[in-house]
């Protein structure tokens, strides 16, 4: 790791970008809260905020390094103990009185600014996976599958992804390096991986009671709305920083990723009126997150004209996948599958149509002359995530299901889990007697 002066614009812009990322988490805890019942909501925005703490532990002992150490056990992870404890990102001179800096860098940027950065993805993609089973999954169990996924799922799958030979160490990860794949920001490490892990994790917890013979609607659909712009706001950080600094990569990642996201809307919404005569609110913000979820593996390669036909693609095609499930009969909740699976694989798939190679990422794609290789080396990727995680996360799911079991009791999920998880209830729908205690002339 290279020891130098950091860059201030460019570290000014991923502090910024850190903090939108985070911000992202806190967006899905009321975006995911919004959709479910009003007796279970704490309870889902609690599985996402424990993301926080479970995933900052292990990234500050050993995860940082399974995902940016060297290659080890062939390749399948970073060197754990190269970088524990943020071990060698530390040191250095950080102030003088002759005004020199010299501390650890990721290109131009401060080593632990890209630490706590990339901390944020993985906290957020564990998160995703909670929408899977919302309403009937227990809270500690939910905890230990949230450590142990991340671990054995999302670190060495990110290490494929976002390591690149050089970044941190000698040799990173085979699906970026090796493979050539394009994934900028995370379709194959943080949206195809949430959502196999999603359906796998629906499959083994079992359906909600009820389901699907009982509506089970949202209950507070501005709560979805204000999720969805949170989560829109933290993508530009997501996005847009991946660039790790403040430069015209960074401008083009984020206008795909603010025409994506509307594009994707609009999309969804022509769907939902054909469809079903209505356009609505619940549809506008799930448009947004789809075509935001595209974008991500996208955003450099492709051109705003790009953007906007991966917009279209992903709107209309997750509204229409959302209703697979009732066809094929697994309870994905809050639609993880539907929209973060779809909209990764779609958005990954199509940098092999519409890549140009006038953008940062230098490719064509099919429709700009660059034949059918690109393509295929994106569906290799896809197809390599999925089936890891597929098999990775059956086994973790099965096995906790086997120690400790995973779901709720029926009457626990029939009251809510959220008395019974968290001895907590969202609304006081109790009946105010004003603003004194005293008893009035006929008492109470």
């Amino acid at each position: 790791m290279i020891v130098g002066a950091p860059d201030a614009g460019d570290t000014a812009w991923l502090l910024t970008s850190t903090a939108l990322v985070l911000l992202m988490t806190p967006g899905l805890a009321f975006f995911y809260g919004g959709m479910v019942r009003s007796k279970s909501v704490l309870n889902m925005m609690m599985m996402s905020l424990s993301a926080i703490a479970v995933v900052w532990l292990l990234w500050l002992a050993f995860g940082f390094s399974m995902v940016f150490g060297d290659n080890v056990i062939g390749g399948w992870i970073g060197n754990p103990l190269q970088f524990a404890g943020f071990e060698g990102l530390l040191g250095g001179v950080y102030t003088s009185a002759a005004g020199t800096v010299s501390i650890p860098l990721v290109g131009t940027v401060p080593a632990l600014v890209f630490a706590a950065f990339q901390a944020g993805f993985a906290m957020v993609t564990v998160a995703l996976i909670s929408g899977a089973v919302a309403d009937r999954m227990r809270f500690v169990p939910w905890v230990l599958f949230a450590a142990l996924w991340s671990t054995l799922a999302y670190f060495p799958v990110a290490h494929w992804v976002f390591s690149l030979d050089g970044l941190t160490s000698e040799f990173g990860g085979w699906i970026t390096n090796k493979l050539g794949a394009i994934d900028f920001a995370g379709g194959t490490a943080v949206e195809i991986n949430a959502g196999v892990a999603g359906l796998v994790l629906a499959l083994v917890v079992g359906k909600r009671r009820g389901w699907p013979r009982d509506p089970m609607r949202p209950h507070n659909l501005p709560a979805v709305m204000l999720g969805a712009g949170l989560l829109w706001f933290g993508w530009f950080g997501f996005n847009a920083g991946s660039s790790l600094a403040a430069d015209g990569v960074a401008a083009v990642a984020l206008v795909n990723t603010m025409g994506t996201g509307a594009m994707s809307m609009a999309a969804w919404l022509v769907v939902e009126k054909l469809r079903d005569g209505h356009a609505t609110s619940f549809g506008a913000a799930s448009g947004v997150v789809a075509g935001l979820v595209a974008i991500t593996p996208s955003c450099t390669a492709v051109t705003p004209i790009g953007a906007a036909a991966i917009g279209i693609a992903s709107g209309a095609l997750c509204a229409l996948a959302i209703g697979l499930k009732y066809r094929f009969g697994y309870d994905d909740s809050l639609d993880v599958v539907g929209v973060h699976l779809v909209g990764g694989i779609v958005g990954t798939l199509m940098i092999g149509l519409v890549a140009s190679a006038q953008m940062p990422a230098g490719v064509d794609g099919l429709l700009y002359g660059g034949g059918l290789h690109q393509l295929c080396v994106q569906a290799v990727a896809v197809a390599a995530v999925f089936a890891y995680c597929a098999v990775v996360t059956t086994g973790i799911a099965f096995a906790i299901k086997a120690v400790m079991g995973v779901r709720a009791d029926a009457q626990h999920e029939a009251d809510g889990l959220d008395e019974h998880e968290h001895a907590e209830s969202a609304y006081d729908f109790g009946v105010s007697h004003g603003g004194s205690n005293k008893p009035g002339l006929f008492g109470k």
